[in-house]
């Protein structure tokens, strides 16, 4: 689980974020959601470390990660996987190379060790056939899939995906939302996403904080984002055609 305590963030005197307070729950997929330049990837950044905030705290199952010193958040950083949203490969490594990297870097296995704990989670995204391929042989969604890979091969306490789906198809997205909500599951860690695809926050929004400007405006599920009266979180969720007339029917009803 992580906690975020009253967290500040200013740049040059404006304040970016005000007074955040949430809970992201192990097990569940987190959603982050909101305008662009509301603030939701500022927030992201103060969670991993890539910016200090300007005061409050980020605790990781009690961990204060904002008062540990700069030794110990290396040490910390072991337990996150990141997947970026434009997935961050190295175009001169294979797929398994690619999986392999933070193995290589920071565990203390054997080659062959390294070897099988990618297949392993190549498999568990349905690539293990693309092992022996370069990145720019891939499709958008594939190179996904390996980012994810990548991004579990260590077995990370916590998962924080920047728009994972941004650039995809929506049924490329889909099959991106059911395995980061089955990998999710099937291994217990606090995920976090950063996302403005709707698709994503009706179909495996379990926690859902949405950020405008700045501030923590509304948080639920995606059963409470059916219900709620919030005419900004409604604005957003309910720009197309296709959400709006589904709230038409659900208000109806």
């Amino acid at each position: 689980m992580i906690e975020v305590k009253h967290l500040y963030k200013s740049f040059d005197d404006k304040d970016v974020l005000r007074d955040i307070n949430a809970v992201f729950e192990t097990g569940k997929t987190n959603l982050i959601i909101g305008q662009s330049g509301s603030g939701k990837t500022v927030l992201m950044k103060n969670l991993v470390g890539l910016l200090d905030p300007s005061k409050g705290e980020v605790l990781y199952d009690g961990r204060n990660f904002v008062a540990l010193s700069k030794e110990e958040k290396v040490k910390m950083r072991r337990e996150m996987g990141m997947i970026f949203q434009g997935s961050a490969l190295f175009d001169s490594l294979t797929v398994l190379e690619n999986v392999m990297f933070p193995l290589d870097m920071f565990s203390s296995m054997t080659y062959r060790e390294r070897v099988r704990r990618a297949q392993e989670c190549l498999s568990r995204v349905n690539l293990i056939d693309a092992q022996g391929k370069y990145p720019g042989e891939l499709s958008g969604g594939m190179q996904k899939r390996v980012a994810i890979a990548r991004a579990i091969v260590m077995n990370p306490k916590y998962l924080f995906c920047d728009e994972p789906n941004s650039g995809l198809d929506p049924k490329t997205s889909l099959v991106i939302d059911e395995l980061l909500s089955g990998i999710t599951k099937e291994y217990g860690i606090t995920t976090i996403i950063n996302t403005h695809d709707m698709n994503s926050v009706m179909g495996i929004g379990e926690s859902i904080i949405f950020i405008y400007k700045g501030t923590l405006e509304w948080s639920g599920t995606k059963d409470d984002v059916m219900s709620s009266t919030n005419e900004k979180l409604n604005a957003l969720v309910f720009a197309s055609d296709l959400f709006r007339k589904v709230k038409e029917v659900e208000n109806q009803e």
